[in-house]
């Protein structure tokens, strides 16, 4: 019975108290749901400009048939952007501890992902450099990783050899960039035998 004496009575909270709770969240957290609405507006607008002024200025680098690059260019800048915005709205909405953490738990992620790929990024990067050599072309004879014949295709990741014997090899882009010899055109064996 002493015991029951000296507990404090529980108060239970009155429905007046809980609303009043609830009316002042909501009062804090409509001016920063406004603001971060003002600035998911303004950044969709800055993105959609800054890929526009992107796309144009990497159109003019690259001729009409290397379209997959300029697309490349593009998503992995939209993707960087639109990382970069969803961290500031965010922060915007008073959220700077998430962003913060994710932001360095996507570096992490990002790490392992380009460990885990980088045989198919080394294959992309070397794609872009044949694609951009003037020496390196669809029609040409050429030997690459005991691989001789026609150079029939250049992608990003691969490259399509015909043998003589008329078979396709893929061979994977690193491997071609590494070490390739020209041989004369097709056209032009047939032009010299003239």
């Amino acid at each position: 019975m002493l015991q029951e004496a000296t507990q404090a009575p529980t108060v239970e909270p009155s429905t007046s108290a809980i609303l009043g709770e609830f009316v002042d969240g909501i009062v804090v957290a409509v001016p920063r749901l406004l603001s971060g609405l003002l600035f998911l507006v303004l950044a969709y607008l800055t993105i959609k400009l800054v890929l526009a002024v992107v796309r144009s200025v990497v159109d003019r680098l690259y001729r009409d048939e290397e379209q997959l690059i300029v697309d490349l260019v593009v998503t992995v800048v939209g993707i960087f952007l639109w990382f970069g915005a969803t961290l500031g709205l965010l922060k915007v909405v008073g959220l700077g501890e998430v962003a913060a953490s994710l932001g360095t738990a996507s570096g992490f992620i990002g790490l392992g992902v380009a460990f885990a790929l980088k045989e198919m990024i080394a294959d992309t990067v070397a794609g872009v450099y044949l694609l951009q050599d003037e020496d390196f072309s669809e029609g040409d004879r050429v030997e690459t990783a005991s691989v001789t014949g026609r150079l029939v295709s250049i992608d990003l990741r691969k490259t399509r050899i015909e043998t003589d014997e008329g078979n396709l090899v893929v061979v994977a882009n690193r491997d071609v960039e590494k070490r390739w010899t020209r041989h004369a055109r097709a056209d032009q064996d047939l032009d010299a035998g003239r």
